[in-house]
């Protein structure tokens, strides 16, 4: 039998902040966040930061980019959050320095056991670290550590871990060479 809804409870807890608190920051993110002009960084890492979200500095975030849970985010310096991304923040997102996402993308943080029939939600952090590039349109699922430097290629989905210093494409995404930098 495939899952019956009628038995799905959300863990005590799951969203980290109270019903009012996650709908205030909804409807902050459809107004404040997203209609800030473009040139606003400083505005959105401000937002981003009364609720809870960790943001280095001089990070660049577009308005069209989504949070679901911001104090489930931290951005490391100079990173870049391009058009459209879209951050599950189900469980905690961590993304280092100098990483740029690329728009479109999206990181998911979350998902559902679907062998149970209660449909249990779960969460998984996901690590981006120092110096990673996540072109356009990738997918990133609960639990993945993709290591220093690496590059994601565009339209890839990454459902493992991936090394350092590689050039990672495809779906599921895997190593095809190097990262060799200058």
């Amino acid at each position: 039998m495939p899952q019956d809804l009628s038995k799905f409870k959300l863990p005590k807890n799951f969203r980290g902040r109270n019903a009012i608190i996650v709908q205030l920051w909804w409807l902050v993110q459809a107004t404040l966040f997203r209609f800030s002009p473009q040139v606003m960084y400083g505005w959105r890492r401000f937002l981003l930061r009364i609720f809870g979200a960790k943001i280095g500095k001089n990070v660049i975030i577009r308005p069209t980019a989504k949070f679901t849970y911001p104090w489930k985010v931290s951005i490391g310096n100079y990173s870049w959050i391009g058009d459209d991304v879209t951050l599950y923040s189900l469980g905690e997102i961590e993304i280092g320095s100098h990483v740029v996402i690329s728009q479109k993308s999206y990181l998911c943080a979350g998902s559902h056991e679907y062998t149970k029939a209660d449909f249990p939600i779960f969460s998984k952090k996901i690590n981006i670290k120092k110096g990673c590039w996540i072109a356009t349109d990738v997918f990133i699922s609960p639990g993945v550590t993709i290591d220093e430097n690496t590059v994601v290629g565009a339209r890839s989905s990454v459902f493992e871990n991936l090394p350092k210093n590689k050039i990672c494409i495809g779906n599921p995404a895997k190593p095809i060479k190097d990262r060799i930098m200058d």
